[in-house]
């Protein structure tokens, strides 16, 4: 099956008569069997991640949804959590122990970062936070300890893209688990387990659900053993989505290619004419071939994510609320995937500010996110443009 038809066939409910398109909410905990034998069996070996057994590993509504997002990204096997920071930690934790270490791009999520120098490091788990551009070079920092390569392509303001497939080579010959974080392209412009990821992670809250209205991770494996090992982890954490928000996820995944192709498009035009603005220094988008990480984005996605930075020269508080305060179409806050479009000011880890190239190097800039949803874009360059001139009145 392609693409397309998995987004809207997989994750039905066995056909029957009268069997509705989209399949109801299951709100379960406890779930019946009609033996003895029968409910031991279902709680035995692989069939409690197969089968519903008990609301706390999964209803009908948490397979539906995994099924679908396990053919899109071509796994073993899928399974949610109860939000995509959820995912990221949990991915990690799965595969490390005391005395282990994990390299973690600079570039990561903030609260990635932040839950490797607070729980990991409480742990005895140590972090090498490496750049993100390393690709083969990554061997260097492989120590015999090191159990996780972590990776996320782009970085999440910066946008730095990595070398994937060199990083999985290096990591693999010293038999690392390599995890990304996949957000931002999706199952549908990126595909990492085919190239040899071993686990990826999607925050559903962003493009997958595509509404704004939940929270949520799905992680998927390459392999069933790396699926039983991680689904094992997540359920002795007592990690699960409702299925309420499963329900809501699956009936939004239905839509995300049409969603997802037309924010693209807009996301890229806009790159493209910020560029030419006088106020912007660069666009930090890898599917613009300005971009330092075109060519690896070129060379491995098909697509792109509608959330890019913007460089702009320092300037005080004032001027940059003015032009953001003022926005009718960029709403002020923090996430991205929804419809509607949104803005952020970034304020990057130091450590992540000197590899910003060429122009950005972190004490004479201004870092400005933008997520792009479904709004007409003329409108929304309108929108930008007039925030530039109420920038440049606060400046004067």
């Amino acid at each position: 099956m392609k693409d397309d038809t998995i987004l809207a066939h997989s994750g039905r409910a066995p056909l029957r008569v009268g069997a509705p398109v989209n399949m109801p909410v299951h709100r379960a905990s406890t779930i019946l069997s009609p033996t003895l034998d029968a409910f031991e069996a279902n709680e035995r070996g692989d069939s409690m991640f197969k089968n519903v057994c008990y609301g706390a590993l999964g209803t009908d509504n948490a397979f539906a949804l995994c099924d679908a997002v396990n053919r899109l990204e071509q796994g073993a096997g899928s399974m949610v959590t109860s939000s995509g920071l959820a995912a990221c930690t949990l991915s990690v934790l799965a595969f490390v122990g005391a005395g282990d270490h994990v390299l973690m791009p600079d570039s990561v999520y903030g609260p990635q970062r932040m839950f490797c120098e607070t729980i990991l490091r409480r742990y005895g788990v140590e972090t090498t936070f490496y750049d993100p551009r390393i690709g083969s070079g990554i061997e260097i920092l492989i120590k015999a300890n090191t159990r996780v390569v972590y990776t996320e392509a782009p970085g999440s303001q910066t946008f730095e893209m990595q070398d994937i497939p060199a990083i999985v080579k290096a990591a693999h010959a010293h038999g690392a688990v390599v995890i990304i974080d996949n957000t931002w392209a999706s199952p549908l412009y990126f595909k990492p387990l085919t190239l040899g990821v071993d686990i990826c992670i999607e925050a559903a809250t962003k493009f997958i659900s595509g509404h704004s209205d939940l929270v949520m991770g799905i992680i998927t494996a390459r392999t069933h053993e790396l699926y039983k090992q991680m689904r094992a982890f997540c359920v002795q954490m007592g990690e699960i989505a409702s299925p309420d928000d499963c329900y809501m996820a699956l009936r939004g995944l239905r839509t995300m290619r049409v969603r997802m192709d037309a924010q693209y498009a807009s996301a890229l035009e806009l790159a493209r004419w910020l560029e030419k603005r006088p106020e912007v220094k660069q666009v930090l988008y890898p599917p613009l071939e300005s971009d330092p990480g075109h060519a690896l984005w070129a060379r491995d996605f098909t697509g792109g994510g509608a959330l890019f930075s913007v460089v702009l020269d320092k300037m005080p508080r004032k001027a940059v609320s003015a032009m953001i305060d003022g926005y009718r179409f960029f709403g002020i806050g923090a996430s991205w995937g929804g419809y509607d479009s949104l803005v952020e000011l970034c304020h990057p880890d130091r450590s992540a500010l000197d590899r910003i190239p060429p122009v950005w190097n972190g004490d004479n800039c201004t870092l400005v996110r933008y997520a792009i949803g479904l709004e007409d874009i003329e409108d929304l360059k309108q929108d930008l443009e007039d925030g530039f001139a109420r920038m440049a009145s606060a400046l004067s």
